[in-house]
């Protein structure tokens, strides 16, 4: 017999920070914003299996070992940077799947791009989707400054 790690709940949560010492110190600064900074991150791909279910934001245990699906997006001296999460179920019922994306650009245009990667994740499959819900994070990085934008779906229960 296998271990299993099938999730039945999930929720999105994002951030976006600047820093004057390095992308890295943005990027922890927007986990931290995120409310996911004290966990082991592992990013896995694309899919919600049958049944699970969108929670509102939990906090998790330090040093947990977390599953989600990441995008991110750096940058400094100017950039404009954005970055998000899409993610639909199908209409059949059975599970649904998830977009991120990360962009230099806006809001606006990174939600475009998202919207249009589930809409081909639906022609590919053959299926219907539900509209999409997307959650997206933009930020001005200040010349002299360092930037980042998260957004993560995470898995936060399992059964099996």
């Amino acid at each position: 017999m296998s271990l299993q790690l099938i999730p039945n709940e999930f929720f999105v949560t994002s951030g976006a920070a600047i820093s004057p010492v390095s992308d890295l110190n943005a990027f922890d600064l927007a986990l931290h914003r995120a409310g996911v900074a004290e966990q082991n991150l592992v990013a896995v791909s694309s899919v919600i299996p049958p049944q699970a279910e969108h929670v509102e934001y939990r906090e998790l245990p330090m040093g947990m070992v977390t599953h989600c699906v990441l995008a991110q997006m750096r940058g400094k001296d100017g950039d404009r940077i954005a970055s998000g999460i899409a993610y639909a179920y199908r209409k059949d019922g059975y599970g649904g799947y998830v977009a991120e994306g990360h962009m230099f650009g806006s809001k606006e245009a990174i939600d475009r791009e998202l919207r249009n990667k589930i809409k081909e994740m639906e022609r590919m499959r053959g299926i219907e989707l539900t509209e999409p819900v997307i959650v997206s994070e933009e930020v001005k990085v200040p010349e002299g400054q360092y930037g980042c934008t998260v957004v993560s779906l995470v898995f936060c229960g399992y059964r099996g």
